[in-house]
């Protein structure tokens, strides 16, 4: 695992080089030009699946994958989603077990070295929206091995939570957290997947994961973070429980939001992590190389899932969100991975926000279906 992980940074720490030598690519066209282009070039047709980018994130990501599938599905790339899942789900069985990525050379890992729950959690949501029902019986012993891994991995069987004592990877996956409202939003979607397909095993399905929800980490205004007792505001914590579906309440969602807009989490355009730097947060060794990479830096995959749920209680400010987005997108001409929190490209010394990301699946779909 340390070769293939060094490897990663190898790659990563190259493209840095070459970037700030000679630039980021550029596309041609218009702002739904340029993100068509990327969606094409981010699938790999020998090898058959959805890259995450063209740029260094070159491989396959289960979260990030997940995020844009129902995106990808409407734009009319159920195709190429099923010979993804196909690619991943055949590569996971021959390793013996779900991790959160394949490399380029089409071996898994896991970064951190931590069962990453978010792995199986959005490779059964894509298989449900995909309704991929051949794949779903092929790997049915696997996958409900996995599910049963999951299970006593991960939760605590008295109360159903992420357990408290444990490290997960995650989408904040440098950060040290005690059985985050992410993983736990992770089981809640999960289960209620398990529960649509139900040909597989769901082990979560005594649980109320919407109430779990609630009566542990709703304050009446947001969110929190995790159960470490921190009062901080954070951007995932309160877009994954709405964008997952697992929480519906209007009136909950709009508390988030304007909370979100308090803490200044969408300037200068949506979405930050923090506002600043927590000390109080933990993060693994390995962030003095990134920066602030997972703290107040402006996130373009959370900030498309944020316009997503705005749109469901204030279309006006969703849309004028969205054409914060599309600005991005014309001056840089690529889809950028992550801006700095003054809203440019992020760079360190190490490190320099990738391009060609598959999410701009995700403003396509905003942009076309969902903000009319």
């Amino acid at each position: 695992m340390i070769g293939l992980l060094l490897a990663e940074a190898v790659r990563i720490f190259s493209r840095n080089i070459k970037v700030k030598l000679v630039g980021m690519k550029k596309y041609s066209g218009s702002d739904e030009d340029i993100c068509n282009q990327i969606i094409k070039e981010c699938y790999n047709k020998k090898k058959g699946y959805f890259m995450i980018s063209n740029g260094h994130f070159c491989e396959f990501y289960a979260r990030d994958f997940g995020w844009c599938v129902e995106s990808l599905l409407n734009l009319g790339y159920r195709k190429e989603v099923l010979n993804t899942l196909g690619y991943a789900l055949r590569t996971f069985e021959k390793y013996g077990r779900i991790e959160q990525s394949i490399n380029p050379q089409g071996k898994p890992f896991t970064f951190p070295n931590k069962y990453s729950p978010d792995a199986l959690a959005f490779i059964i949501r894509s298989l449900r929206l995909a309704k991929a029902r051949e794949l779903v019986k092929k790997y049915k012993k696997f996958l409900n091995k996995e599910i049963k891994r999951y299970y006593e991995l991960v939760i605590d069987k008295e109360t159903g939570l992420a357990s408290m004592d444990k490290h997960f990877s995650s989408m904040k996956d440098y950060s040290f957290r005690q059985s985050s409202c992410y993983d736990n939003v992770m089981t809640g979607m999960l289960t209620s997947d398990l529960k649509k397909i139900k040909d597989l095993v769901n082990p979560f399905k005594k649980f109320d994961y919407q109430r779990l929800m609630i009566d542990n980490f709703w304050t009446g205004s947001y969110f929190l973070d995790d159960l470490s007792g921190l009062k901080i505001i954070c951007g995932d914590a309160n877009v994954l429980p709405f964008w997952s579906g697992l929480i519906t309440d209007k009136e909950m969602l709009r508390k988030a939001v304007n909370s979100i807009r308090k803490e200044g989490l969408d300037k200068p355009f949506p979405l930050k992590y923090t506002s600043k730097r927590f000390e109080e947060q933990r993060m693994i060794a390995k962030e003095i190389l990134a920066g602030d990479y997972e703290r107040d830096a402006v996130w373009a995959h959370m900030g498309l899932m944020y316009i997503e749920v705005v749109n469901m209680v204030n279309k006006k400010l969703a849309k004028y969100y969205l054409e914060q987005y599309k600005e991005q997108i014309e001056k840089h001409r690529n889809f950028l991975e992550v801006y700095d929190t003054n809203g440019k490209p992020f760079r360190t010394l190490f490190y320099y926000s990738d391009g060609g990301m598959l999410w701009a699946a995700n403003y396509l779909y905003l942009k076309r279906k969902v903000i009319k």
